[in-house]
């Protein structure tokens, strides 16, 4: 009898605990659409990028926040349909220490130290990863969306070495 009130004490306990566990603090609903057409990006083969920022001497660098090296690149759309009127972009990638305004380097053999990379948009307003950019308007047909990255400075000292990084883009379309 006594193991048949512990068992059923044990058994109450449970059910009472895990329906505290799917109690909740609020509700968010993702919304959203699936297109049945959009642009075609056309970037390169398999759809990547190479942005060559060059080779920048560390003694370019003057400070935490210093930049160099800009380069531009361009995100071409191609065979927007009328339908899409206005997109944004998404960059994401491994940021620098915490700091989501800069990409960090690839980690490999000799890689530099003190510096990341930074996106800009058309405007030179810095792109932060994960967020979507300000909307651009698209024109049926063909669309560039211009976009610059450079080093930066992200600690006291630099050191040299390679100085590669990745992001991935998204399109949004508004």
């Amino acid at each position: 009898m006594k193991k048949i009130f512990i068992a059923s004490a044990i058994a109450a306990v449970s059910v009472l605990s895990s329906a505290a566990a799917l109690a909740s603090d609020g509700t968010i609903n993702f919304t959203g659409e699936v297109l049945d057409s959009a642009c075609t990006v056309d970037i390169g083969a398999n759809n990547t990028m190479e942005v060559t920022l060059g080779s920048v001497a560390k003694t370019a660098f003057t400070g935490k926040g210093s930049t160099a090296s800009y380069s531009k690149f361009n995100l071409k759309l191609t065979k927007c349909p009328a339908t899409v009127t206005s997109a944004s972009v998404k960059f994401e990638g491994t940021n620098y220490a915490g700091d989501d305004s800069v990409l960090a380097l690839t980690e490999e053999d000799g890689v530099a130290t003190g510096v990341g990379v930074q996106i800009s948009d058309a405007s030179n307003k810095v792109v932060e990863l994960g967020t979507a950019t300000a909307s651009t308007t698209l024109a049926a047909g063909d669309n560039v969306l211009p976009f610059y990255a450079r080093y930066i400075q992200q600690a006291a000292a630099v050191t040299a070495g390679p100085a590669n990084s990745v992001a991935q883009f998204t399109l949004n379309y508004n």
